[in-house]
């Protein structure tokens, strides 16, 4: 690899870091906010079929419980995103706004009556997004990034299952699903696909070139616990 590729990689990864710290500043900004105001955010969680709920849309994300709510979600979303922008530069946008607001859509919709705070629903749509489009595009580096974040957190397959009633088992599931969807839409875009010597290679892809995790429910009643 040459040096330029070699300070091209290099300034990619530093980008892809500032983002992802971006965005762990901002929840962390709001946790902040609630501890110097005395006051809990909750009401602005998404509370699923209720007009005043919708705003939870946008925000719900940006509300963690308690710090280790905070703190879990925020190592996960932290490795997600770096990886995101990192392979998808032209893409991680739109993915990370879709993903955002179709996960939210979804629980608006058909979760429980509840609010549901975390960004574990984003957390979960980029893990399947990345693992998916790894599948899709036959690229062993984004599914081994999904994989580390399963390894190193193994609740994240049992966090689609409504074992636990304070978890938005919801926001995991149509997160997980809000991912799928969208790397079979991009199916086309994003990092090359890697071929091996016991990979087949089709004529397309030859000529193809590119450029705790957990959210939580909140009820009125939980509001002593904070």
């Amino acid at each position: 690899m040459s040096d330029a590729i070699l300070k091209i990689e290099r300034t990619r990864f530093k980008i892809s870091l500032q983002i992802a710290f971006l965005f762990i500043l901002l929840i962390w900004l709001v946790k902040l906010v609630e501890i110097i105001e005395g006051t809990s955010l909750y009401r602005l969680g998404l509370q699923p079929r209720s007009f005043s709920g919708l705003i939870g849309i946008f925000t719900a994300p940006l509300i963690h419980s308690d710090f280790y709510h905070l703190i879990n979600n925020t190592i996960t979303i932290f490795i997600l995103i770096a990886g995101l922008v990192y392979f998808y530069r032209d893409l991680w946008y739109k993915i990370l706004s879709l993903s955002w607001l179709l996960s939210g859509m979804m629980v608006w919709i058909a979760a429980r009556a509840s609010y549901h705070i975390g960004c574990s629903g984003i957390i979960y749509a980029i893990a399947s997004f990345i693992f998916f489009s790894g599948v899709f595009r036959r690229n062993i580096n984004l599914m081994a990034i999904s994989l580390l974040v399963v390894f190193l957190y193994g609740g994240l397959v049992w966090g689609v299952l409504p074992i636990f009633p304070q978890i938005s088992w919801e926001y995991h599931l149509f997160g997980g699903i809000t991912g799928a969807i969208l790397a079979f839409v991009y199916r086309r875009q994003g990092p090359p696909p890697q071929t091996w010597s016991w990979m087949s290679e089709t004529a397309d892809d030859a000529e193809e070139t590119s450029e705790y995790w957990e959210s939580e429910i909140f009820d009125e009643s939980d509001k002593e616990k904070l």
